[in-house]
């Protein structure tokens, strides 16, 4: 009997949903399948706010928040613990360890931010001064753009979590992504999706990552049950999605990449009815303080490569000023 599948994710409510729906295609393909739970960096210091975590010392932030949630699943990816890892692809650095490739990126859900507050059904009609609970530096600067006197509560942890501390009055909405709700049947909390040149997503975001062992990677050599894990994953590829989110971190890379920097990028297929004609690319490039804002949208035909089409965003964006917004100290 061929061995199973091992599939690496984080234990949260999310990352399993994602885990078990690859799981479940490759399954319908054949294949057999494992999940193996494994605890991140990033989830270490979520939990730390659980009530048999009070007290405790908090964990120092690292340099690069792109790493505290995959680490740990690439050293088992690597160690050949895992066969594959499923990841929330905006969690991945823009430059992937040489040891690993994204051996599929499956369709995409639904990309855009969306605003969660019972009371005030979308962001204008929160009064004046309210709170609205976000981490992220990208919401924080561009919710100042569009509403300049709102003040932020940082709210950390689980989706269930951020809101139980809305319901219990912790802040007054949330922003969170709409592909988590959406995915985890919590739809009902959502009361609007912002359009993309309103809060223009994070490169990547709503996407899901499929890494496995790159198949030069001959430190773990069992090249065999590698090739098999590539050609079943392989399957599960979606070409136009791919080509997004490739363009979307292209752009991000050439603007110095990270996910603390307030930057918006979305890349978008284009179609003439069922037939894909080309694609659409918006940026936003924002001061933290919300002030000033460079965007750009350009359109591309069939046929352009996506890593040639995000440097050359990136390329517009630093000649109109991005790298000096980016070099503006965040607002205390």
């Amino acid at each position: 009997m061929t061995e199973p599948i091992r599939i690496g994710s984080r234990g949260s409510q999310l990352a399993l949903w994602q885990a078990n729906h690859i799981a479940a295609q490759l399954r319908d393909a054949g294949h057999a399948v494992e999940i193996e739970v494994i605890r991140t960096t990033g989830d270490r210091m979520q939990y730390q706010e659980s009530p048999e975590q009070a007290g405790a010392p908090p964990l120092a932030p690292l340099a690069d928040g792109k790493g505290i949630f995959i680490k740990e699943i690439e050293e088992a990816l690597a160690e050949g613990r895992i066969d594959l890892a499923v990841h929330s692809l905006k969690d991945l650095p823009t430059q992937l360890d040489p040891r690993f490739t994204l051996a599929a990126i499956p369709p995409r859900a639904d990309a855009r931010d969306v605003w969660v507050c019972e009371q005030y059904w979308a962001l204008h009609t929160l009064p004046m001064g309210g709170r609205v609970g976000t981490t992220s530096p990208r919401r924080r600067a561009q919710l100042l753009a569009l509403r300049p006197d709102i003040s932020f509560v940082e709210i950390n942890g689980n989706i269930d979590t951020r809101l139980r501390k809305l319901e219990a009055g912790a802040c007054d909405a949330l922003v969170l992504a709409a592909a988590g709700l959406d995915r985890l049947g919590r739809a009902e909390w959502v009361h609007q999706r912002f359009a993309v040149d309103e809060l223009c997503p994070a490169p990547g975001q709503g996407a899901l990552a499929l890494e496995t062992r790159a198949p030069s990677y001959a430190v773990f050599a069992e090249p065999e049950r590698d090739q098999r894990v590539l050609r079943a994953v392989a399957a599960l590829d979606h070409p136009a999605t791919r080509f997004a989110v490739e363009a979307e971190r292209a752009a991000l890379d050439g603007l110095g990449g990270g996910c603390q920097l307030p930057i918006g990028v979305h890349c978008a297929p284009i179609c003439d009815g069922e037939r894909l004609i080309g694609h659409r690319i918006h940026a936003q490039v924002v001061a933290p303080d919300g002030d000033q804002m460079i965007c750009l949208t350009s359109e591309v035909p069939l046929g352009s490569k996506p890593f040639v089409l995000g440097r050359e965003v990136a390329a517009d964006l630093i000649s109109r000023g991005a790298v000096d917004l980016l070099s503006t100290q965040t607002p205390a």
